[in-house]
């Protein structure tokens, strides 16, 4: 292989090759200059040597047949090869990109740290960084940094303390126990805000940690016992009592767990809609004394109405305020001080933290300082770390083709929607005045958010945490008289996801997503659109599955379809449940369908709409052959590509409680037993595994 060449190495090379060519070797020096200067040419653009690959069959195993199982069929040798790293829960697409996008935040903070000039950019998320990897300064603290709140909970005399310390732990950015109490966006009136509350209080992931009798939910609780013992005894408290504590804090989880509203229960946003007066909210909660507790929490002008998401919730917690006496409250306070602050204190509580997260995740080893901490620093000042983001890793051309791919996929999703068999026309146009006026966010946000007010210390990163929380706190209260800025995002560029948001009826895609194997400038359509089209797909579904069709093109929760084809469209989804409830992922455990209806038929609709605006490019139409795959071939490939993924047992187990998405292997065939085109592409025939007839597939959009 030739490397690169200086110009004046080619012109000595013609040289020495002379003019009086003998006429047999003739073609093979012309063939030789034109390889050096193929080499020349990539040196001095910059240009790969070698196309890039976007499919790699050692990655396949051919051994199994795609009709059977496509996901291993395409991703099987990875799988066999490819171990989950000891720092993770589980390895795959998007854990590669979020490793690399981790990799690029850390050299940013880095160079921040080491930066002497006065950009002050640099220097706030510098500094940051600098007080968050001062392991010697952070090990001298122990937990000195949490003492004070500590000693200010065990002086607590009465109930009205608890709720005062409670309000206290909040505006402090300390804690925050009980219950959710926020602003948002009025789902039926999405151009104000307004004190939404909601249901919370338990440390554990899920509330059927609390209540299922299985081997695991017990031996997570018994970690638990164990982790809540020892967390207090660092903190200088005799064992005996530490146990004692324990067992006071699961009781007390536990009768909230109890009063909780399941995971599945909690997707019926009209369900979760129950707006009340505020003198209505207080005769059903009196110990809550809500307008004194408003003031604590920082609302400086009186709040009226409320919207309530589990009311029966509330007043279970209110019962609790004046049952359980004032010394189990202390305990349950110091508890949520000790385990929210945990990972800023020394080591000691640190590994203690992730003892705890072994036994729920099954994770082998802690995840590196650096990622811990970029990652800290991207959730809290986002925004300054973006900028830094885009301006090396985002190029304006990828910006561009994505505004062409959610253009073409937005056109065929209307094409679809005109001509689905099960909706009437009255529906059908209300949808489509839905789908066009979806807000498309690409990349990065228009307008930075300044994080003026925050203060960053290099030599405080207790302090640094304090300041950042503090100020997401107050530019969260200071939302409820203002009008709704439309141009936040929810996640910072760095962020290797998107979303929909259906009160604002908007699809945004950060920069993290937007690299192979999701998408690539330099990669032809039918990757593409197996990737990131099929991911638009994804979130413009979103706006029309059991959760988001319920919103209007406004963003507001109002019932916009006719009974007949809401009806219809009922019978298609419990399909799509049924069908999902039929995986198993682990023994007996098997995907919960209904608690991931919603991605499901996301996923559905993403890779229909996707393989429809695909077949309209050029290479679609033509289903060329490229690396001994046809066009159809390489678009399904790569959707299979995307969703690889090793998973530890243990997380595996709690994916199915927690998670809202199917696990990787039924994220990509779930929805090719239902597409035709998948069929005729891979010759899938009655007999294999995933062959569904074609009178029982499902298509929703």
């Amino acid at each position: 292989m030739l490397s690169c060449l200086p110009l004046k190495t080619f012109y000595n090379i013609i040289k020495c090759l002379g003019i009086f060519l003998l006429p047999k070797l003739f073609l093979m020096k012309i063939l030789l200059l034109a390889i050096i200067a193929s080499a020349l040419l990539a040196c001095e653009t910059g240009y790969a040597q070698t196309p890039k690959k976007f499919i790699d069959p050692a990655n396949m195993d051919l051994t199994v047949k795609p009709g059977d199982n496509f996901y291993l069929y395409v991703n099987g040798n990875w799988i066999k090869n490819t171990p989950v790293p000891a720092s993770k829960t589980r390895w795959g697409s998007f854990n590669q990109l979020a490793d690399e996008s981790s990799k690029a935040l850390k050299e940013l903070l880095q160079n921040a740290a080491a930066y002497k000039g006065g950009n002050s950019l640099m220097k706030r998320i510098g500094d940051y960084y600098a007080s968050s990897m001062d392991t010697v300064a952070i090990e001298k603290l122990g937990y000195q940094p949490i003492r004070q709140y500590l000693n200010k909970i065990a002086a607590i005399k009465t109930k009205t303390d608890v709720l005062s310390m409670v309000a206290y732990l909040r505006t402090n950015a300390i804690a925050s126990p009980l219950l959710g109490v926020g602003v948002r966006q009025d789902s039926k009136n999405v151009s104000k805000y307004i004190v939404s509350i909601s249901q919370g209080g338990t440390s554990l992931p899920d509330r059927d940690y609390y209540l299922k009798d299985d081997p695991r939910s017990k031996s997570v609780r018994e970690a638990f016992i164990k982790y809540i013992s020892k967390m207090f005894m660092l903190t200088g408290v005799k064992e005996n009592i530490a146990q004692a504590n324990a067992a006071k804090i699961l009781q007390l989880e536990t009768s909230m767990a109890n009063a909780q509203l399941s995971r599945v229960q909690m997707r019926d946003p009209v369900k979760l809609y129950n707006k009340m007066p505020v003198r209505q909210l207080s005769k059903s909660s009196p110990h809550f004394a809500w307008p004194l507790w408003f003031k604590q929490l920082g609302y400086t002008l009186p709040v009226d109405t409320v919207i309530v998401a589990q009311p029966a919730f509330v007043i279970f917690t209110d019962s609790l305020l004046n049952a359980v006496p004032v010394s189990d409250w202390k305990t349950y306070l110091q508890w949520n001080v000790i385990k929210d602050n945990a990972a800023s204190l020394s080591s000691n509580f640190v590994n203690t933290s992730f003892e705890f997260n072994k036994a729920l995740t099954g994770q082998k080893e802690q995840t590196p300082r650096w990622e811990r901490m970029s990652g800290l620093i991207d959730r809290q000042l986002g925004e300054l770390l973006g900028q830094l983001y885009v301006q090396k890793y985002f190029k304006p051309e990828a910006k561009k083709r994505m505004k062409d791919l959610v253009a073409n996929m937005q056109k065929t999703f209307e094409g679809r929607i005109k001509n689905s068999p099960w909706m009437s026309g009255e529906t059908k146009l209300r949808a489509l005045q839905k789908l066009n006026t979806y807000v498309n966010k690409i990349g990065y946000p228009d307008k930075w958010k300044d994080y003026q007010g925050v203060v960053i210390n290099r030599h405080d990163f207790i302090g640094n945490i304090r300041s950042a929380s503090r100020w997401q706190y107050n530019d969260m209260l200071s939302k409820l008289n203002k009008p709704v800025d439309k141009t936040e995002w929810g996640m910072t560029p760095p962020t290797v996801n998107a979303y929909y948001n259906p009160q604002r009826n908007e699809i945004v895609f950060p920069a993290g997503i937007l690299r192979t194997p999701f998408f690539d400038a330099d990669a032809d359509d039918a990757i593409n659109y197996g990737g990131i089209a099929a991911v638009i797909g994804h979130e413009m579904s979103h706006g029309f599955d059991d959760q988001g069709r319920q919103y209007d093109g406004d963003g507001n929760l109002k019932d916009w379809w006719t009974k007949t084809d809401a009806d219809e469209f009922k019978k298609r989804t419990d399909r799509i449940v049924e069908q999902y409830n039929g995986f198993t992922v682990l023994d007996t455990i098997h995907v919960n369908g209904r608690l991931t209806l919603g991605e499901n038929i996301a996923d559905l609709g993403g890779l229909s709409m996707a393989y429809e605006a695909f077949k309209n490019t050029p290479q679609g139409k033509a289903n060329t052959v490229t690396d001994g795959f046809t066009a159809d071939q390489r678009f399904f490939i790569n959707w299979a590509q995307v969703w690889r993924t090793n998973i530890l047992p243990e997380s595996a187990a709690q994916q199915i409680l927690t998670d809202s998405h199917s696990p990787g292997m039924y994220r990509a065939n779930g929805p090719l037993t239902n597409i035709d085109a998948f069929y005729k592409t891979f010759d899938v025939k009655e007999g294999d595994k995933m062959y569904v007839s074609p009178e029982n597939r499902i298509r929703v959009w």
